[in-house]
């Protein structure tokens, strides 16, 4: 037992010495020599996923700068203090806070509600989970969309479910679709929904809020329920089509265009 007692000992010891030496080695690297407006430059040029967020698990300093509202917002309930700089309890606070340019980084697990969310600024939109099933944005009955572009914007690695309606509804600016899951009612009411909709050219709104080089663009993307994968009712076509038969989805690339 004594024997036991002491390998224990030595093994709690070993761990807390290797632990103090990656502290100390990761304090005293010479990346650690710059000031935080330089390292915050170096995170920008990272992707959000996975690179940017793994930087913030390196220690409380690059935490800090790798999660600063400068280089990304955050919807995340499980925050408990709203105050801090960058977190927001939904969505809807989210996009209005953000400027153009932005990433919104939604935290994985759980619903997002999302209704009728107007995007009038160029802003990128990315779950925070490893697939695409961990971040769920939820559009209830009685709303025509969960997202609603006016601008340039992308969505990435999110699922966005319609219960009736369309997932997202696409008036004018370039969207990008990547790596997302689109979900509709399937039967009875599946006619009465779509994932994408487009009005884009069709002179829905006023001129002012039109942009040249309206398209949407969907890459990798899994499509289930409705009507149809994309409606549209301006002067954009479906065009360059291609579906990928996995063992238990359809994965779609596709771009909607001009005719």
């Amino acid at each position: 037992m004594e024997v036991e007692e002491q390998e224990k000992r030595k093994s709690i010891k070993m761990k807390r010495r290797n632990k103090n030496e990656t502290i100390s080695y990761s304090s005293s690297a010479p990346i650690n020599n710059l000031d935080d407006g330089c390292l915050m430059h170096i995170f920008s040029f990272l992707s959000p996923l996975p690179d940017r967020y793994n930087t913030a698990l390196v220690c409380h300093r690059w935490r800090y700068l790798a999660c600063h509202p400068r280089l990304w917002l955050r919807v995340d309930r499980s925050v408990k203090d709203f105050s801090e700089s960058g977190a927001f309890p939904n969505i809807e606070e989210a996009v209005s806070a953000a400027r153009p340019g932005d990433t919104i980084l939604i935290a994985a697990g759980g619903s997002h509600l999302a209704s009728n969310i107007q995007i009038r600024k160029p802003l990128f939109l990315i779950g925070g989970g490893e697939v695409p099933d961990e971040t769920t944005l939820l559009c209830l009955r009685g709303s025509d969309s969960a997202l609603e572009f006016l601008s340039t914007c992308k969505l990435k690695n999110l699922t966005v479910k319609a219960e009736l309606g369309c997932c997202l509804l696409h008036r004018s600016g370039r969207l990008i679709i990547d790596e997302c899951i689109l979900q509709c009612e399937s039967n009875p009411l599946d006619y009465l929904s779509c994932p994408i909709i487009s009005t884009a050219g069709s002179g829905v709104f006023p001129s002012k809020l039109k942009s040249l080089g309206d398209s949407v663009s969907v890459s990798h993307t899994r499509i289930e329920g409705g009507a149809k994968a994309v409606l549209t009712s301006g002067d954009l076509a479906l065009q360059r089509v291609r579906v990928i038969y996995a063992r238990t989805s359809l994965y779609f690339w596709f771009d909607v265009d001009c005719k």
